[in-house]
C-alpha cells in the first residue's frame, strides 16, 4: 500500500555544485549521504556495477526532500538536452515551496538558468500557490519556486 513519498531524486554530475546550489540558495539542509554499491544498488538501477553517492537534503519543514545521486560507476550518462523546453513531452519539475518567491528570485538571479522570464502571479489560488517561477539546477532538471 501507497505510504507517500518522503522524498525525490535526481542524478547530478557533482555532488559539490549541487549541494552549494540546492542548500546555500534554496535552502536546504543535508540530512545524510552514503556510498551505495552492491546486489541490491544494481537491482534498484539496472545496471550491471553501480555504484552511486548519495545525498539526502531536507527541507526546514518537513518531508519531501531532495536527494541526489552521483553515479561513480557507470559514467556513461547523458546531459539534459540544454535546448529543452516545458512544453517538450519529457518535461518534469521538482516544485519548492518558498515564503516569498519574489526574494527567492532575486537570490536566484545571476546563479541559475530561468526558464521563466519572470515572477508569475495568478490570479487565484486554483493551483495552490499564488506566485511561481521556473529553473533549472546546474544539471539542467527544472525546478518550480512557489509561493502559497
Amino acid at each position: 500500500m501507497f505510504l507517500g513519498i518522503d522524498h525525490t531524486t535526481v542524478t547530478v554530475r557533482s555532488t559539490e555544485n549541487s549541494t552549494k546550489f540546492y542548500r546555500d540558495l534554496l535552502g536546504l539542509t543535508v540530512a545524510g549521504g552514503t556510498l551505495n554499491m552492491g546486489a541490491e544498488q544494481e537491482h534498484l538501477d539496472s545496471l550491471p556495477g553501480a555504484r552511486a553517492r548519495v545525498t539526502g537534503l531536507a527541507p526546514k519543514m518537513g518531508p519531501p526532500g531532495v536527494e541526489f545521486l552521483e553515479y561513480e560507476l557507470p559514467m556513461a550518462g547523458r546531459p539534459f538536452p540544454t535546448d529543452s523546453h516545458p512544453t517538450d513531452l519529457w518535461h518534469w519539475q521538482t516544485t519548492l515551496v518558498v515564503p516569498d518567491v519574489e526574494a527567492a528570485a532575486a537570490t536566484l538571479r545571476g546563479t541559475a538558468q530561468f526558464i521563466s522570464s519572470a515572477v508569475v502571479t495568478f490570479p487565484d489560488k486554483a493551483l495552490g500557490f499564488s506566485k511561481g517561477l521556473q529553473i533549472r539546477d546546474p544539471d539542467g532538471h527544472a525546478m518550480q519556486i512557489v509561493s502559497p
